[in-house]
C-alpha cells in the first residue's frame, strides 16, 4: 500500500513554516557528540536534510520507536543555522509507520539548488494526524487514487500556496520607526527550556526565577573574579541554571528577582556541570554582554512558583552520599545555632534539626550559615510554642557521615508550612497518631549493612571493637552521662586576629607591656579570644571514658561561651556562678557524636576520643527509638 510523504515539505520549513506538521521518512541515524545526541537524516521524499531530536526524545531511538525506514510526524520543530548549515531541530514527533521501505528518490537540498528545476506542481500534502497506522495508510491510500490527480491539474493555483508561518513577536518600542529591521534584530520566537539546544542560533525562554544564588568571588591562574547563579522554570516543568561572570554580574545581579518573570535571549549553551548543578537538564545558560533580560510585568500564573520531586525519608538511606533530593516532613526538634569553623578557616554557623514522615523513618538536617538565623530562628521558635510545622527542603544535599543525613546548599531552598497536597496529608497524619508514632533515625543509629562509623554503641566497644586504631578515625555514636569536668583549664586564650577570611584561633600569650602576643602573627593586641578545651569524663553502663571537647561541643555541653564563662569565674569572681554551671551539666544523659584516632604523644600511642557534637537526652524520642528496637529484635 503506498505512503505518501508530505513533498517540499523540508523547502517549506527552511523557508519559515512552523505549524504544516508534514509527515517524513528517517533515511539514517547517527549518535554524535558526547552529550548523546542523536542526527537524522530525514527525507519528504523529494529531498533530504539533517535534523536533530531534542534529548527529551533520546529514547524514541533508544528504544526503536524510531529507526531507520520510519515514517514519523513532525509536530514541533525549528530551522536553526549552525556553522551557515540549516539544520531542523525536531521538538516534537510521533512515530506514524515504525519501518517501511525508502520513498521516492530525495536528494540533498544543496545537490536540488544546483540542478535546474522544472516549476514545482505540487504542495505540501495535507496534514495527516492519526495515531492509527492502519488508519493512516487508508488515508494515505485514498488521498493517492482521490487527490493527486487535481493537484496536477491545478498545476497554477497551487503555486501561489504558501506554508503556514507562525507570525512573530511584537517588537519592543525600541525597534519602531527606526526604519527597516535587521532580521538578526527581530525578536526571537519563545520556546520552552526543554526544547533548549546550542544547534540553535536565535531563541527566547520566558520564565520564572525559583532560586537565585550569593555572589562569590574567586582567584585562579587568569586573575580575580565573580560569578553567581539562578534557576529558572517555566509553563512546562523546564528547568535549566544561568550563570554570569564579572561584567555580566553587574549588569544582572541587582535585576534578578525571585519568583519574577522574565524573558531571556542570546545566551550561550554549554553542558551543565553536574558537580554543581542538581537540576535536570543537561545544559546552562551561560550570559553575555549582548544578552538580552527583560522583566514581564504581568504575572503568568501557568508558571508554577516551585517544582517539587518529594522523596520518602526512608530513601535516603539508599541515596549516594553527595546526591541532591527534594524531601518533605514535620519538624520535631530545633537544636541552637552554633558557631563552628570550616575546614578553610572561616567561621560559620550551624543549626542541627530534626524531620520525620509517614515512611516510619526520621532525618537530621543541619542548616548552615543564613538558613540557621532566618528559617533556623523561625522553626525554633515555632517549636517552643509546642507546634510542630511542616518543613519543605528544595535541593538539600546528602551525606553519609555517621549515619544518613542531609545538609542545605547555596540552592536549598526552605518552605515552612507550605501550602500544597503533600503537606496537608503529611499534616493530617501527624495531627492523628504520626506524632506518637515511633521514628527510627537514619542519621545517628546503626543501619544495617553498615560500618562502625554508622551506629550507635557502648563505651566499652570502643575498646573490645579496637576502634581508632586504623588509619583513619572511627566516628560513633554514644548515650552517656557526663559525670566530671576539669575546671582547672577549661578553655584557653586564642588569637583574635583575621588571617584573611579566616581567624587565627592560634594559644596567645602575655608580653611584657601586658599585651596579647600572637607567635604565628608576629602582632601584640589588646585583646584576646576564648576558646572551649575541656577535659571530661563520661560513663554509661558499661565503662568510663575521658574526652576531649573543643568550641562547638563545649558550647552545647555548657550552654554558654568560654569567653562568659572565664569573665564569670576570673574577671567576676563569681565562684559559686561558676561552679553552678558546671554542676548543671553533670549527671545529665547526652548523645555524644565521637571521633576515635589514635595519636602519638612522645614516644607512647594514646587512644584520643573528640566529641564533635553533644546533644542532651530527648526522653520522648529516646523511648519511641527503644520501642522501635524492640520491635525489631521481636521481628528477629
Amino acid at each position: 500500500m503506498p505512503v505518501n510523504l508530505s513533498a517540499n515539505a523540508l523547502s517549506a520549513i527552511n523557508a519559515g513554516d512552523v505549524n504544516s506538521k508534514p509527515l517524513v521518512q528517517v533515511l539514517d541515524i547517527k549518535l554524535i557528540g558526547t552529550q548523546e545526541r542523536f542526527r537524522l537524516l530525514i527525507s519528504d521524499s523529494v529531498t533530504t536534510q539533517n535534523a536533530m531530536i531534542a534529548t527529551q526524545l533520546n529514547d524514541r531511538v533508544k528504544t526503536g520507536g524510531v529507526r531507520k525506514g520510519s515514517v514519523i510526524q513532525l509536530l514541533d520543530y525549528i530551522c536553526s543555522t549552525v556553522q551557515n548549515r540549516k539544520i531542523i531541530v525536531i521538538l516534537n514527533m510521533e512515530t506514524i509507520i515504525p519501518e517501511y521501505e525508502v520513498i521516492g528518490n530525495p536528494i540533498g537540498l544543496s545537490e536540488l539548488d544546483s540542478v535546474p528545476q522544472k516549476p514545482t506542481t505540487s504542495g505540501l500534502t495535507p496534514q495527516i494526524n492519526n495515531n492509527n497506522v492502519g488508519a493512516q495508510n487508508s488515508a494515505q491510500t485514498s488521498f493517492s487514487r482521490g487527490k493527486a490527480t487535481n493537484f496536477q491539474n491545478q498545476g497554477s493555483n497551487m503555486q501561489s500556496y504558501r506554508p503556514t508561518v507562525q507570525p512573530p513577536y511584537q517588537p519592543p518600542p525600541n525597534y519602531k520607526n527606526h526604519g527597516t529591521i535587521m532580521r538578526n534584530e527581530a525578536p526571537a520566537r519563545i520556546i520552552p527550556i526543554a526544547a533548549l539546544n546550542p544547534y540553535q542560533g536565535r531563541w527566547a525562554i520566558k520564565a520564572r526565577v525559583t532560586a537565585k544564588g550569593d555572589l562569590r568571588r574567586y582567584n585562579n591562574a587568569r586573575g580575580d573574579g565573580k560569578v553567581f547563579s539562578f534557576d529558572l522554570l517555566d509553563s512546562d516543568g523546564g528547568e535549566i541554571r544561568v550563570t554570569c561572570f564579572n561584567a555580566v554580574v553587574d549588569r544582572f545581579y541587582d535585576a534578578i528577582e525571585v519568583g519574577k518573570v522574565y524573558v531571556i535571549s542570546k545566551g550561550s549553551l554549554k553542558p551543565a556541570q553536574k558537580n554543581f548543578n542538581h537540576l535536570k537538564n543537561e545544559w546552562e545558560i551561560f550570559l553575555e554582554a549582548t544578552s538580552s533580560v527583560d522583566l514581564c510585568p504581568d504575572e503568568d500564573a501557568s508558571i508554577p512558583r516551585q517544582q517539587f520531586s518529594f522523596r520518602p525519608i526512608s530513601e535516603i538511606e539508599n541515596a549516594e552520599s553527595n546526591s541532591i533530593l527534594d524531601i518533605i516532613g514535620v519538624v520535631v526538634t530545633v537544636n541552637p545555632s552554633v558557631p563552628i569553623m570550616r575546614k578553610n578557616g572561616m567561621e560559620t554557623l550551624k543549626r542541627i534539626l530534626n524531620l520525620k514522615d509517614q515512611s516510619g523513618r526520621m532525618v537530621e538536617l543541619t542548616l548552615w550559615g543564613d538558613f540557621c538565623n532566618r528559617e533556623g530562628q523561625q522553626l525554633q521558635e515555632i517549636v517552643e510554642a509546642g507546634i510542630f510545622p511542616v518543613l519543605a527542603v528544595k535541593a538539600g544535599k546528602v551525606s553519609d557521615f555517621s549515619g544518613k543525613s542531609l545538609s542545605t546548599i547555596s540552592a536549598t531552598q526552605l518552605f515552612i508550612n507550605p501550602d500544597s497536597p503533600e503537606a496537608h496529608t503529611l499534616r493530617n497524619w501527624f495531627d492523628h497518631g504520626g506524632k506518637e508514632s515511633a521514628s527510627h533515625s537514619i542519621s545517628r543509629e546503626f543501619i544495617p549493612g553498615g560500618t562502625k562509623n554508622d551506629m550507635r554503641i557502648n563505651l566499652e566497644q570502643i575498646k573490645e571493637e579496637g576502634l581508632g586504631r586504623s588509619d583513619k578515625p572511627d566516628w560513633v555514636t554514644v548515650k552517656s552521662t557526663l559525670s566530671f569536668i576539669k575546671t582547672d583549664t577549661f578553655c584557653y586564650t586564642a588569637c583574635p586576629l583575621m588571617i584573611g577570611d579566616r581567624q587565627c584561633n592560634k594559644k596567645v600569650t602575655k608580653s611584657g607591656n601586658s599585651r596579647w602576643l600572637c607567635d604565628r602573627c608576629n602582632q601584640e593586641f589588646d585583646d584576646c579570644d576564648y576558646r572551649y578545651l575541656l577535659q571530661a569524663q563520661i560513663q554509661d553502663h558499661t565503662a568510663v571514658t575521658w574526652v576531649t571537647a573543643f568550641q562547638e561541643a563545649g558550647e552545647e555541653i555548657l550552654g554558654c561561651s568560654a569567653k562568659e564563662l572565664y569573665m564569670l569565674k576570673y574577671e567576676g569572681q563569681d565562684d559559686l556562678g561558676f561552679l553552678e554551671v558546671i554542676k548543671n551539666c553533670l549527671f545529665t544523659e547526652f548523645l555524644f557524636k565521637l571521633k576515635i584516632k589514635e595519636e602519638i604523644y612522645g614516644d607512647e600511642q594514646k587512644l584520643k576520643v573528640t566529641v564533635v557534637k553533644a546533644e542532651k537526652l530527648n526522653y520522648p524520642e529516646e523511648s519511641r527509638f527503644l520501642f522501635d528496637q524492640i520491635s525489631r529484635f521481636r521481628c528477629c
